[in-house]
């Protein structure tokens, strides 16, 4: 079972910022580190010993944001600036009491670093408070980066080119970081300086300590109040255009349906093409791709899909991650006006062949602009979306998008919207204020069917509200976005109330009691206010929950849901739900270790009514931490439901195997089987990165029956010649930069 109302909930806290000019006190000037120019050659070794270190200054004073907010942090940390003629260099020493605890299990690029004792860099290098580049690293000195747009939108899969060494000894550990301004985007001024904050994690107190911005409404992501990196001095990016070209062979073995009849042949391939980054000024950047292929993408996870509404799949692919957020409009996983896979992939996930593609973002002044224009083998059809947004006050903005798509022998189809942003601090307290509306044109629709929702936001550290309201017209249909369900009004929303009691281990409670979370649809005709015009509805009641000062975290749930289908439907293969209104409640227990543990397991429990009959959901995850090579995580759910239609058993397992060699090169194995597609799926995938820059890809992907009535099921040998498809890929990717 899905709850609807916990995706919306995750960064808002720690990154929504102040932004109502007169709603901000009388302050005084944000503090500042200086940033030395080096005398002589920096060697990145994580020792921090060219004699430049020791006469940089540095600063030092980091307060407790979690668990003991604006007390000083329990261990010191010392943070210090240096450049050269090409880069920006940050030392951080930090220092540990209990050097042999230091918990580092991560090396892959990229990985989750939540696990471990971490540093995180946030630099805003147009220094607007509004955007920002993150690097982070632990002590194996795993790189880890994203870019952070608005105010919550976080893209963890941006990937810069910039170096990171680390050391340890008996008093804890070093990190020191190269960035080169090339990766950077700043304006050329006199004086220029950057926006800049530190945090440190220290994974076995569960503790965060920042430099600036350490209160419980602010955070890393709060750019008001980051501090600045100053002296600076003049910089120019070195090179216009980064050229990344590629070479690709692939051996794609015969597909089979499930019976072993042939599909199509295999094939023995080579393809070439290139990738390449301009420079169009300081602060605007274009991408260029040809000859685009994504063969290193990681597969698509396999779900169960119990609802009679479509599944929103996350994007993978490189070349659209960059940059996505300035292209977001809506509400992720529900109402999008441009949701990138319509995009180089057809409705099942195929890819279809991208010949060309261009993307162009940046700032210019107080305008912020995307615009991304693709070209697809299939029906010589475009695909272009242009994003513009204009600065408000200290962090608002108002925005348009529009997004096109049009093809041989159609007509084009087209999505236009508006959307504002209003976050603000009122009395203390964040409120963030938000409104979109878009309207699409389809050839045979005459009118403007349009989308709308109204929200309010309210996220504190003792109460966590939210409510929106949605209209999404019938025949709303974006052309390259993405709507889950047209012709309905809907509202959403929750009241949390979080206290901290600081006893039996318990850092923060979290109760929805007396007031429930809730997600209400109504038919577009009806009203949300009547419960006989609703279509579905989910409330539920947080009884008991938190985080306990280790990290781990609980919930005890009381649920009622609601779905009036008005035709037949199949849940399961083989089993139908009849038309109906139906009322049931559930009951829900959840516990998640922390991943400070080495072996951490995460328990999900819920059961009750169901459809006229009944069900019981449960899944179980775990993962070891090898202590810096080897992770292993395994997850199975398992629903069974007993139907007036019929019953069923819903199951679905993966494993995911990683071997890390060095933080450069790495060996994920992922295995995963659902019995709804009687299918196993294997995904195996090397990536080595021999300089910064450079790629090296190798990823075998092959699919096999587990029909019981096959002669070729899985695991019997036949079933390796007959498999349902199978593909090697090695892929080489270079960088110039001319």
């Amino acid at each position: 079972m899905v709850d609807p109302g916990k995706s919306e909930r995750r960064l808002r806290i720690a990154s929504l910022g102040l932004t109502l000019v007169l709603a901000l006190p009388t302050s005084a000037r944000p503090q500042a580190l200086r940033v030395a120019t080096a005398s002589g050659k920096i060697h990145l070794n994580g020792r921090l010993d060219e004699p430049d270190w020791t006469r940089a200054d540095s600063l030092t004073d980091f307060r407790q944001r979690e668990p003991h907010v604006g007390e000083p942090a329990t261990e010191r940390t010392v943070v210090k600036a240096l450049r050269d003629a090409t880069a920006l260099y940050i030392g951080v020493r930090a220092y540990d009491g209990e050097s042999r605890r230091i918990r580092a299990t991560q090396l892959r690029r990229d990985a989750d670093l939540s696990s471990d004792d971490n540093v995180q860099l946030l630099i805003d290098s147009f220094r607007d408070r509004r955007s920002a580049f993150v690097f982070g690293t632990n002590p194996n000195g795993a790189r880890w980066d994203a870019q952070l747009t608005d105010l919550d939108n976080l893209n963890g899969n941006w990937n810069g080119i910039w170096d990171v060494a680390v050391s340890r000894d008996a008093a804890g550990w070093t990190a020191e970081f190269r960035i080169p301004f090339q990766t950077l985007r700043f304006r050329h001024t006199a004086g220029l300086q950057f926006g800049f904050n530190v945090r440190r994690f220290i994974r076995r107190k569960n503790e965060q300590d920042l430099w600036r911005s350490w209160g419980r409404a602010e955070g890393l992501y709060q750019l008001l109040k980051a501090g600045d990196l100053i002296d600076i001095g003049p910089l120019h990016r070195a090179h216009a255009v980064e050229l990344y070209p590629y070479v690709l062979s692939r051996v794609i073995e015969p597909t089979h349906d499930s019976g072993g009849a042939r599909l199509a042949d295999g094939f023995v391939g080579t393809k070439a093409g290139l990738d390449a980054k301009v420079a169009v000024s300081p602060t605007l950047t274009a991408d260029l791709t040809a000859g685009t292929d994504f063969a290193q993408v990681e597969a698509d996870e396999q779900v169960i899909n119990l609802t009679r509404f479509p599944f929103f799949f996350p994007e993978k692919r490189q070349f659209f991650l960059e940059s996505s957020g300035l292209f977001d409009f809506g509400t992720p996983g529900r109402t999008q006006v441009f949701y990138s896979r319509r995009v180089g992939l057809d409705s099942a996930g195929n890819p279809i062949p991208i010949v060309a593609g261009g993307r162009l973002y940046g700032r210019q002044g107080p305008w912020r602009i995307g615009v991304l224009d693709a070209q697809t083998g299939a029906n010589h059809e475009t695909d272009a979306v242009v994003r513009v947004q204009h600065d408000l006050l200290a962090r608002s903005y108002v925005g348009i998008i529009g997004a096109l798509q049009s093809m041989t022998g159609a007509a084009p189809r087209g999505t236009g919207g508006f959307d504002v942003d209003l976050p603000l601090i009122v009395h203390g307290q964040n409120l963030e204020p938000k409104f979109w509306i878009a309207g699409s044109r389809t050839p045979g629709v005459s009118d403007v069917p349009l989308a709308w929702r109204l929200s309010a936001d309210n996220p504190n550290d003792l109460f966590d509200n939210f409510v929106s309201l949605y209209r999404i017209d019938s025949g709303f249909d974006p052309a390259l976005g993405f709507v889950r369900r047209t012709g309905i009004w809907e509202t959403t929303g929750h009241v949390d109330f979080m206290p901290r009691p600081h006893a039996l281990g318990i850092r923060q409670l979290d109760f929805t009691v007396p007031i429930p979370s809730w997600d209400i649809i109504a038919n577009e005709r009806g009203s949300l206010g009547r419960t006989g015009d609703w279509q579905t509805a989910w409330f539920e009641w947080r009884v008991f929950g938190g985080d306990r000062d280790n990290g781990d975290h609980f919930e005890l749930n009381y649920q009622r849901w609601l779905d009036a289908p008005t035709d037949t439907f199949d849940i399961f293969r083989g089993v139908r739900v009849a038309p109906g209104r139906y009322w049931w409640p559930r009951y829900e227990v959840q516990y998640q270790m922390s991943a400070a543990h080495p072996v951490s397991v995460a328990a999900f429990v819920n059961w009750g009514p169901f459809y006229g009959g009944r069900s019981a959901d449960v899944e179980l995850q775990g993962t070891w931490r090898g202590g810096g090579h080897a992770i292993v995580g395994a997850n199975v759910t398992r629903t069974a439901a007993r139907l007036p239609g019929g019953g069923f058993t819903a199951l679905q397992m993966s494993t995911r195997l990683e071997y890390d060699f060095n933080p450069r090169s790495s060996l994920l194995g992922f295995v995963q089987y659902t019995n709804e597609d009687q299918r196993v799926d294997f995904n195996i995938r090397f990536h080595w990165i021999p300089v910064i820059g450079d790629d090296v890809f190798a990823v075998w992907n092959s699919g096999y029956s587990t029909n019981p009535v096959t002669p070729y099921r899985f695991p019997s040998t036949s079933s390796f010649t007959r498999q349902l498809n199978g593909a090697f890929v090695v892929k080489v990717v270079h960088r110039l930069a001319p």
